[in-house]
């Protein structure tokens, strides 16, 4: 079968309003003006244009309607494995996979439908065996391969609670988030590959083994083949998903409560351990159903309108965008991921490398981090050389802000390509929630460095420092109503005390995002970064305190102070500000030090781009580092409107990042 003529997902879905609900709108406005003034019927909408289905009716679609506290679908049984599985027949009747994957090594495998669901089945009613119980948590350690796609599955169909980290995260950055939930498994791999170099894991399992008493039974995908001498007892991959026959061809997900715990994520605040949220099964499925296919348009492969459908959002398992990329098997679409650096190694670089994957793969919709695209740009990637692309009818991008430059250029390479309407789906939204504030409409004009609308479902607004909503002024980004994916809790958060401190101190019962927000009249967004002091390398969110924990373990440094400078149309740049004991020098041996510090603890990518030494670090009478006046310093505004002077331990010691910040002004 071939595709018929294109028609974007968000007609669709407003064609079937119009059919089954009589609802019409003159624009798009109109359209999101219904979806927040009337969740219950918005949600509904969704529930019944994707066909979820549950074995047991719910009571209402909304129950509750505050922040925290929402409560969605009561009575309605889920489970996020069930709707992967309902395509296993019709996609691979078809004739399409559900996963490709490829690794820096060149590697590439096809996963066919009911192969994922053969080897789901298995590892499941293999951890079953070992005793996982609805409500247990398995931690991994995987690399974006199509096991941690496999394992997820599993796990979650046993009603386990998943919960990942990438393998360049060091061991004190992963127990910080493991140990905080107790897993009862541990599914890890030996070791990765990244920018043409191996790293064995195998020393980091053992030490994550012995330090999390809680875990009862190992897994290990031996992804480099390494001898594993040293390890503890565990379980080769291999064995979990060599299962078949009857019992196999008879496993079925069980049916969960609509919010049971679906995942524990982790998203870093300034102070204190990663935060451990939890979301929920069904809240998930329906927020990423209604962005995947209304706002991004990805479709179906097996649905005649987006045939032979090829989805590939390049992300490590640290990031949520592996969450959404994994996503795609809700709707029976080809996920296509690579494991590896998406710019070559230090020796051969390369940007070429994502490109020459999709193109050779067929890709027809091509997501990445905004910074992937800027380097691209700045490497004078030509794309011209790649010519299947010409099947890419969408580009995604997030995780920071894209600008405008690195939007043209992306769309003239296109145009060379003979694409000369491509069409860019720019989203900005968070870990937090799982899901996008600010997002795609394939039917709006687009305006490069802008996001071209608010989401379905989204009830956002700009605030301003009165708390009022604005229009075509830069505000705090904040959401008045509640969305299905919001997290039902923190893990081990007693009385929600850090929950409610994360998104809800500032203004009660209203989220507060932590984002620059401009609306413009015609509803385009621009985000500009972050609003409070996070670090978000290239999408990768990390609280400084982990930071400062990596760098002030080292004897030689008394204190330390970073900056994440995130702003549209800017260089991304981070400075890490240190003190050191009285005699040391910041020589380039010290430099390398502290960056090795960083690597091992936290990950590369959280390496500054300079450190400079300081004299003091500015802290308030209570002692509190002074973040987010530097921050906004070094972003342009005066000091007078950043910081008071009266509240802080140690005012004389401004002067020398006012200097900084103007000398970094004039460069």
């Amino acid at each position: 079968m071939s595709a018929a003529p294109y028609v974007p997902q968000i007609r669709r879905y407003q064609q079937w309003l119009r059919d089954t609900r009589g609802l019409s709108f003159n624009d798009y406005q109109a359209l999101w003006e219904w979806s927040v003034r009337d969740l219950p019927a918005f949600w509904q909408s969704i529930w019944d244009y994707f066909d979820i289905r549950s074995p047991t009716p719910y009571q209402q679609v909304l129950a509750e309607g505050t922040m925290p506290g929402a409560r969605w679908f009561e009575g309605a049984q889920f489970n996020y494995a069930r709707q992967v599985l309902r395509h296993v027949e019709p996609a691979h009747a078809a004739g399409f996979p559900a996963i490709i994957s490829r690794n820096e090594k060149g590697r590439q495998r096809e996963l066919s439908w009911p192969e994922l669901r053969r080897q789901v089945a298995s590892l499941a009613l293999h951890l079953r065996a070992q005793g996982l119980q609805p409500g247990d948590r398995v931690a991994a350690y995987l690399p974006n391969v199509p096991e941690a796609m496999v394992a997820f599955l599993a796990v979650v169909s046993l009603g386990g609670i998943w919960s990942i980290c990438a393998p360049d995260m060091g061991t004190n950055a992963v127990l910080d988030r493991f140990q905080q939930i107790e897993p009862k498994m541990l599914i890890a791999c030996d070791g990765v590959s990244y920018g043409g170099k191996d790293f064995d894991r195998i020393a980091v399992v053992a030490e994550l083994k012995a330090a999390l008493p809680s875990v009862q039974h190992v897994v290990i995908h031996r992804n480099l083949g390494l001898a594993t001498e040293g390890l503890p007892e565990f379980t080769d991959w291999t064995q979990t998903i060599d299962a078949s026959g009857s019992e196999v061809d008879a496993f079925e997900p069980l049916w969960l409560p609509f919010d049971h715990p679906l995942w524990i994520v982790y998203s870093s605040g300034t102070t204190g351990l990663p935060k451990p949220i939890v979301h929920s099964h069904g809240g998930i499925v329906l927020v990423m159903l209604g962005a995947g296919a209304l706002h991004n348009d990805i479709g179906c492969s097996y649905d005649r309108n987006s045939w032979g459908e090829r989805y590939h959002w390049y992300s490590s398992t640290g990031w949520v965008m592996w969450n959404a990329q994994l996503a795609g098997l809700l709707s029976g679409t080809t996920c296509c991921i690579y494991d590896g650096n998406p710019g070559g190694s230090k020796d051969k670089p390369d940007w070429g490398v994502l490109w020459r994957f999709a193109s050779e793969l067929g890709v027809t919709f091509f997501g990445a981090g905004a910074a992937f695209f800027a380097n691209c740009m700045k490497a004078g990637v030509d794309l011209s050389q790649f010519p299947e692309l010409k099947k890419v009818r969408a580009l995604g991008t997030t995780g920071s802000p894209l600008s405008e430059d690195a939007q043209r250029w992306g769309t003239r390479e296109f145009q060379k390509l003979g694409k000369p309407d491509i069409w860019w789906c720019n989203i900005s939204g968070g870990t937090d929630f799982a899901g996008a504030f600010i997002g795609g409409n394939r039917e709006l004009p687009q305006v490069p460095g802008q996001m071209q609308c608010r989401e379905l479902g989204a009830s956002v607004e700009a605030w301003n420092e009165q708390g009022q909503p604005v229009i075509g002024e830069v505000g705090e980004l904040v959401c008045t109503k509640p969305i299905p994916s919001m997290p039902l809790y923190f893990w081990n958060d007693e009385g929600n005390k850090r929950y409610l401190s994360s998104y809800f101190d500032m203004y009660p019962g209203v989220w507060r995002h932590g984002d620059w927000l401009k609306i413009s009249p015609e509803g385009g967004c621009v985000i500009y970064g972050r609003s409070d002091a996070t670090i978000n390398r290239h999408g990768l969110r990390m609280g400084t305190s982990e930071l400062y924990s990596a760098v002030e373990a080292l004897p030689e440094v008394l204190d330390s102070l970073v900056v994440d400078l995130e702003y549209l149309g800017r260089e991304s740049y981070m400075p890490l500000f240190v003190v050191l004991r009285p005699g040391q020098a910041l020589d380039a041996a010290m430099k390398a030090k502290i960056a090795g510090a960083i690597r091992t603890a936290l990950s590369p990518r959280f390496v500054p781009d300079e450190i400079l030494q300081v004299a003091e670090v500015p802290r308030t009478l209570s002692g509190k580092k002074q973040e987010l006046p530097i921050k906004k310093l070094l972003l342009g505004q005066p000091i007078e409107k950043v910081v008071n002077r009266d509240a802080m331990a140690n005012p004389q010691c401004l002067e020398w990042y006012v200097r900084f910040a103007k000398e970094r002004a004039a460069s």
